[in-house]
Parts: structure tokens; C-alpha cells; sequence
């Protein structure tokens, strides 16, 4: 089949949609003004209807012109798709991707298949990024990561089930808490709780706050490193995943058992965030994470 259409016309209709004007659209790209006028012209001459009309100094798309440009859309977006893919072939495969972690993840989910990924790619680095809260999210709408696990799927971006956090609360064996028994919310009022900061936030609105925080004093840290020794350490109580605590496998602090507040669960997932975008390489250790995930959530269910 024969198209009457070039995708360089649809490529110019969406320009001048975009710009407001054909002067606009000509310098964005770097065409005449005739030029320009001459090809809109032609496709309208092509399928018959109009398409562009001009409003004062402006260039406004008719209904059914708008209407061609929304189904035409994705047509030019799987175009430039294209070209990156094949650009990125080309280029063969990937020097290095990046693999964002939210810090509620079990590290060894994402170790173990890295070690059979490294066996299979001499040529690929890997920068491990850990992320919590808002940078957890900005991970992958700015598209910094190859690969994101994340806790909650995030709109528009299609994310696969990769494990599940318990988040259980513990204290240093010698605090006060260790040695009172049917506790409740009322009893960790007036005690001092360790939180993790929002690391990806840079303003005060923008911060994410997880979980139970009305202490009258927290003690806020980067990481559950730091909190880990804050809580050995006995200055306050704090909620670790429960992989952490089993990991860390230490004699020194307790899990405490809080009336309608023991411990409760965050769904982890791991997403693509560019799409179809994504290389050879990074798509090559996605299917090994995922081939994990779903043996190890097969073997608990």
C-alpha cells in the first residue's frame, strides 16, 4: 500500500501546532516560511480537507486538523522511538546503566542476579543508586535510572510485582521501651524516634512523610545505616524492614510488639523508566531481576 503522506508532513503540522505560528515553526525547523506553507498545502491537497487555518498572527489547527494530529501523535512518537533504538544498536551495548534501589529494598534481590549479569557482560558497569521517598519517584519520571525499584507503581510507567518490606519496630535491648510489655502509640509519645530523611526533596513542601511520626522528638538521619546505629546506640526506636533486622542478627536490640502497630507491609516493584528506550543491556539484567522475583514470590506463596 502506497501512503499519500509523509511522516515529514505530520512532523510539520505538529510544529506549527506547537509554536502557534508558521514563522515559529519554520525556525524550529530550520525551514522557509514558503517551505513550510508549501508542504502544509500539499497535504491538505493530498486528503482533501483543511487543515490549518490563520487567526489573527496565529496558526490554528481546524477540528479535523486536530483530530488527525492526536492519532498521528503516536505514530511520530514510535518514530523517533525508532531512531533511538536503532541508534543504540548501532552503537551496540550499553558502557553503563544506572539501577535506582528504594532503601526498603533486601539488597540480596538485586545482588544475586547482578553477579549472573556480570558473568554474561564484560563490558557493562553498573552504578547501584539507593533512593527513598520523592527521589524514589524522581528516579524514574526524570528517567536518571536504566532500572527502578520502587515501592508503589507510579502512574504511567507499567511496573512488575518484585517482593514485599515488613516494616517491624525495634529498640536497643538497655532502653526504656525493651522492658515494658503491651505497649501502645500513647507509650512512643514521649520517647525519641529515628526517621529516615527525604533525601530526593530540596523543598520543604515537597517532602514525603511515611508511617506513624508523632513523637515529640525524632532524631532524622540519611539511611538506615545511621539509624540502625542510632537504635544500638539506645537513643530512640525506630522501623526497620524486617530482611535488615533479620540480616544485622544482633543482640542488642528487640522488636517491640505495639498494640495495632506490630508491623505492616510496602509492595516493592521494578519498572523500566525509559520504556522503550531502554538498552540491550539494562533490559538484559531486567529479565534477571525479574526472573528472581518471580522464583522467590513463587517459593513464598
Amino acid at each position: 500500500m502506497r501512503l499519500k503522506t509523509t511522516l515529514e508532513q505530520w512532523v510539520t503540522l505538529q510544529e506549527i501546532d506547537r509554536s502557534g505560528s508558521i514563522q515559529a515553526a519554520a525556525a524550529q525547523l530550520n525551514k522557509s516560511h514558503t517551505t513550510l506553507i508549501y508542504a502544509i498545502k500539499k497535504l491538505e491537497g493530498q486528503l482533501g480537507i483543511s487543515l490549518v487555518y490563520i487567526k489573527g498572527r496565529r496558526a490554528v489547527l481546524t477540528e479535523q486538523g486536530k483530530s488527525l494530529l492526536r492519532r498521528a501523535s503516536s505514530m511520530l512518537e514510535q518514530a523517533h522511538d525508532l531512531e533511538v533504538i536503532s541508534g543504540q544498536l548501532s552503537k551496540g551495548i550499553e558502557s553503563e546503566i544506572t539501577v535506582s534501589i528504594d532503601h526498603l529494598t533486601c539488597q540480596k534481590w538485586v545482588y544475586q542476579p547482578l553477579l549472573e549479569f556480570f558473568s554474561q557482560n564484560k563490558s557493562t558497569s553498573v552504578q547501584v543508586v539507593e533512593t527513598s521517598l520523592s527521589s524514589t519517584t524522581d528516579a524514574v519520571l526524570s528517567e536518571k535510572s536504566d532500572i527502578a525499584i520502587i515501592n508503589f507503581p507510579i502512574t504511567n510507567h507499567p511496573a512488575e510485582a518484585f517482593g514485599i518490606a515488613t516494616m517491624v519496630p525495634v529498640v536497643a535491648k538497655n532502653h526504656p521501651l525493651a522492658y515494658k510489655t503491651n505497649l501502645c502509640l500513647g507509650d512512643l509519645i514521649t520517647e525519641t524516634q529515628i526517621v529516615i530523611r527525604d533525601l530526593g526533596s530540596h523543598l520543604a513542601k515537597d517532602k514525603k512523610n511515611v508511617g506513624w511520626l508523632k513523637s515529640q522528638q525524632r532524631l532524622t538521619v540519611d539511611n538506615f545505616d545511621h539509624a540502625w546505629r542510632a537504635v544500638t546506640e539506645g537513643l530512640g526506636f525506630c522501623r526497620f524492614p524486617e530482611h535488615m533486622v533479620d540480616e544485622m542478627n544482633s543482640d542488642n536490640v528487640v522488636r517491640l510488639s505495639i498494640e495495632g502497630s506490630q508491623r505492616y507491609q510496602v509492595p516493592i516493584h521494578i519498572t523500566l523508566p525509559k520504556g522503550i528506550k531502554t538498552g540491550p543491556a539494562a533490559r538484559c539484567l531486567y529479565e534477571l531481576l525479574l526472573a528472581e522475583a518471580n522464583r522467590r514470590i513463587g517459593n513464598i506463596q
